[in-house]
């Protein structure tokens, strides 16, 4: 069965450990206990915090299908508004929403397939809120997706060179033997009413796979990965010499790739990551793919604007376009769930880690101050803060967070306040990248984000 606090890969591949950790736990690789795991026993209030946050995040993946059908409906109804003569210049419309339709069960798949793969670090059945009707639940969709194939068909996956196994039942890629009912906690019917927030969320991660394990996504890669991978490999040239290879810390790693791609250059690699639904999803990409292009998913159909044809939007995109476990990872790659300041300002991981790399992170702070101050007690004298992205405040100008606390500062007071904090400037320059776009949309957001690294030169100590 797989542990929230341990997912491993496959047989033969290095073993990727993703901790499921509340804001204040942090669980490291098993491999370095010694030096770098800091792992605890939850507290009451914690547990509560975890089983309060889990089932609705749960929910909204499981209402994907649900709220997307609602958009579908709302389209077809402004399709009946229109007159005979205007229906007759479109009459591939109503064509186009079966499509849609069926994009939206094979994204559906993947989600619950995804679902299936994490078993919660506590008892969450109990938690769930009340039912809504109408859901389709996990019986429901795999009558209707029964006869799609898939790209791998009765693959067991292991686990510590034993078959994952949920209930007496073997997790496989055959739709037809999924054992559904082994997760009382999965059942769809289960939801609650869903923010329009949360719904987004669940889209948003669909596209940033594309972002982080599709093809399309190489030429965002090269913009802001490669720069930073390049920067790494120069600075730590003798790394494969060293008897311990150098720490490198990736605060706000998303889905894991720029992290796992760090940890294929010869470092130990941990990404960290706030968000649930980032988690749940990189855990499934990066322990339980067997090969590459083993999903397909739709990640544009959630917008009708800017298309330059339908067979743009709805076209397909196969993931992962490696796979993770045969890409070369160092045995101490690992993932890490929680806030990055609550998880790491402790005193035991002061000096820890010999570079940390930041890619569109440090303006997602309420307290950029606070960021820059828990890098330079975690970094070694010596060591490198690698940044790339904006200065887009996450909790600037946004509604209805009034209260949040947003220190909203500019790039020039944010090197000065790095300098405060032991940073010198190294190197400096300004790129120009997209973040998660389509490729093939009439409208593209760049950003021209600085590029830096910086080198904590001496410990400041602080009051």
């Amino acid at each position: 069965m797989i542990s929230s606090s341990e997912m491993m890969a496959t047989e033969k591949a290095p073993e990727f450990v993703t901790a499921m950790a509340t804001e204040t736990e942090r669980i490291g690789n098993s491999r370095e206990v010694d030096e770098e795991k800091i792992s605890r026993k939850k507290n009451p209030e914690e547990e509560a915090l975890e089983a309060k946050c889990l089932p609705g995040i749960i929910s909204a993946y499981l209402n994907y299908p649900k709220a997307a059908e609602e958009n579908l409906k709302k389209c077809e109804r402004s399709y009946q508004k229109l007159s005979p003569a205007h229906k007759a210049l479109v009459t591939h419309f109503p064509m186009k929403l079966q499509r849609l339709r069926r994009c939206i069960l094979m994204n559906s798949h993947f989600i619950y397939n995804m679902l299936q793969a994490f078993e919660p670090p506590i008892d969450l059945s109990k938690h769930m809120r009340e039912p809504i009707t109408g859901a389709l639940s996990m019986e429901e969709l795999q009558r209707e997706e029964h006869h799609h194939d898939h790209s791998l068909k009765n693959a067991e996956i292991r686990l510590n060179n034993k078959t994952c196994e949920f209930d007496g039942g073997h997790l496989n890629h055959d739709h037809g033997s999924v054992p559904f009912s082994s997760h009382d906690w999965l059942d769809s019917s289960l939801q609650a009413h869903v923010p329009l927030v949360d719904v987004n969320k669940v889209r948003w991660v669909i596209r940033n796979i594309v972002r982080d394990w599709g093809a399309e996504g190489q030429r965002e890669r090269d913009e802001c990965y490669k720069p930073i991978l390049e920067e790494l490999d120069s600075l730590f040239p003798d790394r494969h010499k060293e008897s311990t290879r150098p720490a490198c810390l990736v605060p706000g790693a998303g889905l894991g790739r720029l992290a796992l791609e760090i940890s294929c250059l010869g470092f130990r690699s941990q990404g960290n990551e706030v968000s649930y639904y980032m988690m749940l999803c990189s855990s499934f990409i990066l322990n339980y793919t067997q090969l590459p292009g083993e999903w397909t998913i739709y990640p544009w159909i959630h917008t009708n604007c800017n298309s330059l044809s339908d067979d743009d939007q709805l076209r397909p995109i196969s993931i992962p376009d490696i796979h993770p476990a045969s890409a070369g990872v160092t045995e101490s790659f690992s993932m890490c769930r929680g806030d990055f300041v609550e998880v790491f300002n402790e005193s035991s991981q002061a000096g820890m880690w010999d570079a940390v790399v930041t890619c569109f992170f440090i303006d997602t702070a309420h307290n950029i101050i606070e960021y820059i101050e828990t890098i330079s007690k975690i970094l070694k004298d010596g060591g490198v803060l690698i940044n790339l992205g904006p200065l887009l405040y996450h909790f600037a100008d946004e509604q209805g967070l009034e209260n949040e606390m947003s220190i909203e500062l500019s790039l020039e007071d944010v090197k000065r306040v790095a300098s405060h904090y032991g940073f010198e400037m190294e190197k400096e320059k300004t790129i120009e990248t997209t973040y998660s776009t389509n490729p093939r949309s009439m409208m593209k957001n760049r950003y021209y984000p600085v590029f830096w690294t910086m080198r904590k030169k001496c410990a400041i100590t602080t009051t």
